[in-house]
């Protein structure tokens, strides 16, 4: 006999969460291109301290071996390669990190206060007075994020508090990506491939098409994520 009961549907909660990695690009002769490394590491000795690589082989053309000689030559240097992309996947081994393809330049704000007598706070805020065009994604988790004009289809913008968006919104927008349910979308004219508040999500086909093109907001209403007109 056939058990009756059905096993109720569990909502996936994804959690959306963007790195920035430095890509290195390798050139020959790549002695002198690790000298290069050399110098930069020691004018700042934690310059590349837990922060993640990408090598990019697309300008150099080495055999297997020559991969792995320089991947070794990088982590003598105490640098983590996250993957390589630019290269076949058969001069690939298992041993070595991923091939890594779709990677987007990222516009990458300071948010480092500058050496002064007394300490500055950190900005809480960014302001954007140009388009996030497609491909680019702007990352900053310290807060909200304003962006007087829009964002275009396949940019990404992400934010550990609200974002505020005075144009249209076409790509994806991921606000209080620390955890911060309190965080909101608004935007002058709703287009979104996918909106996300603190991992709580919906693409484009979720949305209402009544809203589309108009001003709307997102927010959470408990484990519910609410997008409503914005008068």
């Amino acid at each position: 006999m056939e058990a009756a009961a059905k096993v109720q549907r569990q909502m996936v909660r994804l959690r959306g969460r963007s790195y920035v990695a430095f890509v290195f690009v390798p050139t020959v002769p790549i002695q002198d291109w690790l000298q290069e490394i050399d110098a930069t590491i020691a004018r700042s000795p934690g310059f590349f301290a837990g922060r993640p690589v990408v090598i990019d082989l697309s300008s150099v053309d080495l055999s297997q071996s020559g991969i792995g000689h320089l991947l070794t030559s990088l982590q003598d240097r105490n640098i983590r390669v996250l993957g390589i992309e630019g290269v076949e996947e058969a001069r690939l081994t298992p041993s070595m990190p991923p091939l890594l393809s779709g990677g987007r330049s990222c516009v990458i704000e300071p948010t480092t206060p500058k050496k002064v007598e007394k300490a500055e706070a950190k900005p809480t805020s960014l302001l954007l007075e140009s388009p996030v065009r497609s491909g680019q994604t702007v990352i900053f988790p310290e807060g909200d994020v304003t962006i007087l004009g829009s964002v275009g289809s396949g940019a990404e913008v992400v934010a550990g508090g609200s974002i505020h968006i005075y144009g249209a919104l076409r790509g994806r927008a991921m606000a209080g990506v620390n955890g911060h349910t309190s965080a909101r979308i608004y935007c002058q004219k709703i287009e979104a491939e996918l909106l996300a508040i603190d991992g709580f999500y919906q693409t484009a086909d979720d949305i209402d098409s009544a809203l589309r093109g108009r001003p709307a907001q997102a927010f959470l209403q408990g484990n519910t994520m609410r997008i409503t007109a914005l008068n």
